[in-house]
């Protein structure tokens, strides 16, 4: 154990990085516990962690290479608090309509001239209709057949729309949780953690792949409700 001197108390108790691996190893899975515990290390110690992880993974020094483009940007009737897409919150956003499909493949040419190997589309929607489906699928194609690796965050999603996306040729779909099912209406309240989760079940049930990001800094520590969803995701 190490003892560390924190701005918040007196003096902590923190796990080293042999122990949290002791656990890890022993338990097979991580529990809220040793999450907290990683999260409580000196943020030098984080960054090493990373890297050390980074290298283990990639010891050629891989990095993904990516691009995102908002293909249709503002209007969103969702609230989420971190977000000044949402239409209800005064920012200097401007809301657009979709892009056309030629302006986004000359995007997408751009960015593996620049070195992208994938290229992420990403649009304002709570969940998008049919007839958008229809046109980003196009781009999906489009965007394919230049050799890229696709990615597309549009919101939530029904499973005919989630199949047409993935026979299309969609790569990875990213859908962010944002936080704890317990923190949630802190943040959000035009939806639910349940809605949220119900799409990424269901691009893991048919077998694609995804992104999931959550935030964790809203003006406070971050508690073990929502360390709880890392849990989850591990």
């Amino acid at each position: 154990m190490l003892d560390v001197q924190s701005t918040e108390k007196p003096l902590t108790h923190v796990k080293s990085k042999a122990d949290l691996h002791r656990e890890v190893n022993a338990s097979g899975a991580w529990t809220v516990a040793q999450i907290e515990a990683l999260f409580d290390l000196p943020f030098n110690d984080l960054m090493l962690e990373a890297a050390q992880a980074h290298r283990a993974n990639f010891p050629e020094g891989d990095v993904e290479l990516a691009t995102l483009l908002s293909i249709k940007t503002g209007g969103c009737p969702e609230d989420c608090g971190y977000c000044p897409q949402a239409a209800r919150y005064d920012t200097d956003v401007k809301a657009s309509k979709l892009l056309d499909l030629e302006e986004v493949l000359e995007a997408a040419k751009a960015a593996k001239a620049a070195g992208s190997n994938r290229f992420c589309m990403g649009a304002a929607w709570r969940e998008p209709k049919d007839r958008d489906i229809e046109k980003v699928t196009a781009m999906i194609k489009g965007v394919k057949a230049l050799g890229l690796e696709t990615c597309a965050t549009l919101g939530m999603l029904e499973a005919d729309q989630a199949e047409a996306l993935q026979e299309a040729g969609l790569d990875f779909y990213n859908h962010n949780l944002d936080t704890s099912e317990d923190f949630y209406r802190s943040v959000i309240s035009t939806r639910g953690y349940q809605d949220r989760l119900d799409t990424c079940l269901m691009f893991a049930q048919q077998g694609c792949r995804f992104a999931v990001a959550v935030l964790w800094v809203w003006g406070s520590r971050v508690n073990s409700g929502q360390l709880s969803w890392l849990n989850w995701q591990i």
